[in-house]
């Protein structure tokens, strides 16, 4: 039935879940709930064409039709085994499957694939004497296999390929930033084509073609040659090409999009891609670094992916950055400057301070995208004039989050919490928060020479002595105390004459005696 309704699930990067949800919200999907690197709705046919056709920030788009629980890969093969395989695949088409696992009895993921695969081949050759062939490329049906722990779900594989692959780059330079991640990163700063765009080391374009595509809300699977829904059996060829042909979405952009990069290679390349895309009349193009930039369009935002150091090296990659932070805080006053990088140091060089820091993955790493708003001045006086950064302004007044979050994701933050709609952490203050919050000791009453350490009662008497010779030491003795000899020792030298003859016979002494202490012999 065409408009029978189903669980459909949506894979992304992690931390563009958020942006991935309120795009299936625009297109109709009801009971959308956020996972990790997922989100899941309800929804028929017909949405899930849209979704691999117009999904900016999705990567595949899977259709659950089996879900069961196994301990080990014997068990898997029994449940797949059990399952009506008649309705999805024959005997003359051909199957692949893709198998993710997290769990810790099935640890390697492609012996759940060869189960999986044995399963399907028993079931058929056991029914009808034939089997289906197995092909890695361009299969007629394309399985997914998720497993957690003991939970298994089965699905099939609506996109192919992944939807990141657009179908328009036709050449590409190192390192380039992938399609979807790019349009989550400019679906994540709010714009939407109200004004100016720029990227001032835009590579091989892929920022520049995915701004453009939101500017007009092109449907970036337009340029794709196929999907895998296209070979199911119950595919609508009429309610694919009415979906494929509508453009009554799309809409005119009035502003500019401006790419430069430092080389005249990535920019030949930025071109032909751009040209593919049909999106050139949108966008300028301009051999120029960054650093040369003098003055910037009017009314804009900045959005750009700098080296990280990683696949492509650079001489001086910190001063690369501190001649961002330079440019920026001189060039672009005014603008919102958003930048994705891979490196601490590198962001202490641009030496400005981020109004807000996202986590993203770029591939294998774990990035901040932050954000500058970029003003005249020192911070705290930009504070006192305009009350801060409009961001955190924004976040204040933040309205509650319509989209469940799955309950076995990590705990969650109080930020989090308020932009969910739950409720706000109580906040209390003076006498209060004391009552609610702080405990006062009463000072001890005990004997301050008893203790329960052990060891201590030792420890004490050893501290009680050494501090009394101390003071022994210190205190200076009267005359009572010296008697006699003292006495005769300030009155030894009555006379000076006295003196003299003391030290007289002294040396006379001396002289008598050899070197070694022993009297001369006369």
């Amino acid at each position: 039935m065409k408009n029978e309704k189903f669980e459909i699930i949506a894979k992304t990067f992690q931390g563009l879940e958020d942006v991935l949800a309120e795009e299936i919200s625009i297109l109709g999907g009801e009971n959308i709930e956020i996972g990790r690197r997922m989100v899941s709705f309800i929804g028929d046919k017909e949405l899930l064409y849209k979704s691999n056709l117009q999904l900016r920030t999705a990567l595949r788009i899977l259709k659950p039709i089996y879900q069961f629980t196994a301990n080990n890969t014997d068990e898997v093969y029994e449940k797949i085994k059990e399952f009506n395989w008649d309705k999805y695949l024959s005997p003359s088409q051909t199957f692949a499957i893709d198998s993710v696992v997290y769990s810790e009895e099935f640890k390697h993921s492609k012996f759940v694939t060869y189960r999986t695969k044995d399963a399907i081949a028993d079931y058929f050759s056991e029914k009808t004497g034939n089997r289906p062939s197995v092909r890695i490329n361009n299969a007629d049906i394309i399985l997914n296999l998720h497993i957690s722990q003991h939970n298994c779900t089965l699905s099939l594989d609506s996109s192919g390929e992944s939807l990141h692959k657009r179908g328009y780059r036709i050449e590409q330079t190192e390192a380039p930033i992938n399609e979807v991640l790019a349009a989550g990163m400019i679906l994540k700063t709010g714009w939407r084509g109200e004004k100016n765009f720029i990227d001032p080391m835009c590579g091989s374009g892929t920022l520049l073609i995915e701004a453009a595509m939101i500017a007009t809300n092109t449907a970036p699977g337009i340029y794709r040659k196929d999907f895998a829904f296209e070979r199911w059996n119950d595919y609508d060829e009429e309610l694919f090409d009415k979906l494929y042909n509508d453009d009554s979405m799309e809409k005119t952009f009035e502003y500019k999009i401006f790419g430069s990069d430092i080389s005249p290679k990535a920019i030949a390349i930025a071109e032909r891609n751009i040209k593919s895309a049909g999106m050139s009349k949108y966008i300028d193009l301009k051999v120029l670094p960054f650093q040369r930039y003098e003055e910037a369009p009017e009314n804009g935002i900045l959005v750009t992916n700098p080296p990280y150091g990683e696949r492509i090296s650079s001489q001086d990659l910190l001063g690369l950055y501190e001649m961002i932070g330079e440019r920026l805080k001189h060039v672009f006053k005014g603008y919102d400057a958003w930048i994705i990088s891979y490196r601490e140091e590198c962001f202490d060089k641009i030496g400005l301070k981020p109004a807000l820091k996202l986590e993203l993955m770029n591939g294998a790493l774990e990035c901040q995208y932050r954000k500058y708003e970029i003003f005249n001045g020192k911070y705290n006086d930009f504070k006192r004039e305009t009350g801060g950064f409009r961001e955190k302004q924004k976040e204040d007044k933040i309205p509650s989050f319509r989209f469940k979050y799955q309950t076995n994701l990590k705990k969650s933050t109080d930020k989090e919490n308020l932009k969910r709609g739950k409720q706000k952490p109580e906040i209390l203050h003076g006498e209060e928060a004391l009552e609610k919050f702080v405990t006062f000791k009463l000072p001890s009453i005990e004997d301050p020479t008893v203790d329960n350490r052990p060891g201590w009662k030792k420890l004490r008497d050893k501290n009680i002595e050494r501090e009394k010779k101390l003071k022994e030491k210190k205190r200076k003795p009267n005359s009572d105390e010296l008697g006699d000899k003292s006495s005769k020792k300030r009155n030894h030298f009555s006379s000076f004459k006295q003196r003299e003859n003391h030290f007289r016979d002294k040396n006379n002494k001396s002289n008598d005696r050899s070197f070694d202490g022993r009297k001369k012999h006369k």
